[in-house]
């Protein structure tokens, strides 16, 4: 008997992320808390709340405009129809709005059968970065949050407030800094301790020179150890950028989308996150 999809326990969250990095996902050490802020509602398992077996979010960010991620069904318990019923399932928390994703390549027919479309890639680039620390660089206030949640609007075509306004809050193992110059803010990034290495992001900029001392200014604070940043494949001057730093492509996900896919603004952006968008 199939378990009946249901709603996520707050609880299940950080089993489910001990799975994301079983399967190499790498999920930050503080992601739980920033993940549920963003729609309490879009995160929905399958099987007993003390031994869920299957696991998916779809993340209301907007009126318009939901993802999908965190699909996945425990090893011992595949290819008994359980993820497709929770799939189907958590896709109706959605409503009318469109859907996104980054999905496994070799998945995208499965995909393409409940009404996704492919849009391009994305491409994780893993690598050393020489640091630098930055004259105009500081650390995140609060004051920053509606700028920079309306900067990141603009380089995604959609917003994800719930979600930043924790997400760009620092705790002990994620920071957000911040390109000031002259009081004007022209970009920022966000750096979080991960199982293994550090990620970066969203890093949004106006333009790629600035998007390099971002990342540089990243590098410095995360220590000089490997950063790990994922970058649309129509982001071509960032993807440059890290290609010239000679950080190595790992893997591409294929981003798709159910609807209408948003509109966004000529801005250098990576990915925050490829389980939220």
């Amino acid at each position: 008997m199939i378990p009946a999809p249901r709603t996520m326990l707050p609880g299940e969250l950080r089993i489910v992320l001990d799975w994301a990095a079983a399967e190499g996902w790498n999920p930050g050490h503080d992601d739980a808390a920033a993940f549920l802020a963003a729609d309490p509602g879009g995160f929905f398992a399958a099987g007993p709340p003390e031994a869920p077996v299957a696991a998916i979010s779809v993340v209301n960010h907007d009126p318009g405009f939901a993802f999908l991620g965190l699909y996945l069904v425990h090893p011992d318990w595949r290819g008994q129809g359980i993820g497709y019923a929770l799939w189907q399932h958590a896709l109706a928390h959605a409503e009318a709005r469109t859907v996104g994703l980054d999905g496994v390549p070799a998945q995208q027919e499965n995909y393409r059968a409940s009404g996704f479309a492919a849009a391009g890639h994305t491409a994780r680039y893993e690598g050393a970065v020489r640091g630098a620390a930055g004259s105009d660089i500081r650390t995140v206030r609060p004051d920053d949050l509606p700028g920079l949640i309306a900067m990141d609007t603009a380089a995604n075509g959609y917003s994800k407030a719930a979600f930043l306004r924790v997400w760009l809050t620092d705790t002990a193992t994620r920071r957000t800094l911040v390109l000031d110059r002259g009081g004007k803010r022209m970009g920022f990034v966000t750096l979080r301790a991960c199982r293994i290495g550090t990620k970066i992001g969203p890093l949004v900029a106006t333009t790629v020179a600035e998007a390099e001392t971002l990342l540089r200014a990243a590098a410095q604070d995360a220590g000089g150890g490997p950063l790990i940043v994922d970058v649309p494949g129509d982001q071509t001057a960032l993807n440059a950028l890290c290609e010239a730093e000679g950080m190595a492509c790992g893997f591409t996900t294929a981003r798709m989308y159910r609807g209408p896919a948003p509109l966004s603004q000529p801005l250098v952006a990576s990915a925050g996150t490829l389980e939220l968008g």
